[in-house]
């Protein structure tokens, strides 16, 4: 497997999985429930704990955002940040596409809750419009 196959099954597989959660998640809760963005969010925080065995069916990417997509892909509220804090956020992003999202989950968790929360809420904008797309998220 190439490394570009690698990437697209890495993150094609995480966000079967995102959208499992979504969907269980969905299911459990008779409450109101987190919709939408607020709902990957949720499902990106317990990522972590869930079932990484969710099968890749049809090889389908989502692309990394490039530098001539957008000025940044940070939220707004941490444009601002220290450039090192900006830096630590969009590598956890690349590293998300690049060896999924366990991995970037997994370093992120070293880093301060500004940076994670951060982190949490690009990976989600990204990810929402795409699971849509595909009709995992309504």
């Amino acid at each position: 497997m190439d490394s570009s196959s690698s990437f697209e099954h890495a993150l094609e597989t995480d966000m079967k999985t995102l959208a499992a959660e979504i969907h269980r998640a969905r299911e459990m809760k008779n409450e109101k429930n987190a919709e939408g963005l607020d709902a990957v969010k949720e499902a990106i925080r317990a990522f972590p704990q869930l079932n990484q065995g969710v099968s890749d069916d049809n090889g389908v990417s989502v692309a990394p955002m490039t530098s001539g997509e957008a000025n940044s892909p940070l939220p707004a509220y941490a444009k601002n940040a220290a450039p090192e804090i900006k830096l630590e956020i969009e590598y956890l992003l690349d590293l998300a596409f690049h060896k999924g999202i366990g991995t970037a989950l997994a370093e992120s968790a070293k880093s301060p809750y500004f940076v994670q929360d951060a982190f949490h809420d690009v990976l989600a904008g990204r990810l929402y419009p795409e699971l849509q797309k595909r009709g995992l998220m309504k």
